[in-house]
């Protein structure tokens, strides 16, 4: 299956697809020195929830899904060097609007669980009447 979303994300910053099918994707992203919010290495909860988003916009994989909203938990920091990866499974469909789960993990150790509200808008988004933001 193809990636037909987010063709210019940032792999480093937001992971990597390992695994892509109908409904369902797995995203890895082994997090970097950049990321870390303090001298300790941890690693700021924003680029965690950057890889739970990617995760759950594959997982819709439509070129014009955006989020809408999110319902997340952090249960476990992240530091420099952890490789950790998000697997996220759609669960509902209404018309445009998907529900996806999203679960974050380091090895077995669950870090973020969420769900994501997505929806597929008609147009590009930065193409909504009234212009551009």
């Amino acid at each position: 299956m193809d990636v037909n979303t987010h063709p210019r994300i940032a792999p480093d910053l937001c992971g990597r697809p390992v695994f892509l099918a109908p409904g369902e994707a797995v995203v890895r992203l082994t997090t970097l020195p950049v990321m870390a919010a303090d001298d300790r290495g941890l690693v700021h909860g924003g680029f965690v929830f950057g890889l739970a988003d990617y995760a759950a916009m594959l997982a819709v994989n439509d070129p014009l899904v955006v989020l809408a909203a999110a319902a997340t938990r952090f249960t476990a920091p992240v530091t420099v060097g952890e490789v950790i990866e998000a697997r996220a499974v759609l669960t509902e469909t209404h018309g445009p609007k998907h529900l996806v789960e999203v679960v974050v993990r380091r090895d077995t150790e669950t870090v973020l669980t969420g769900t994501f509200t997505c929806v597929v808008l008609p147009r590009h988004v930065l193409d909504r009447k009234g212009g551009t933001p």
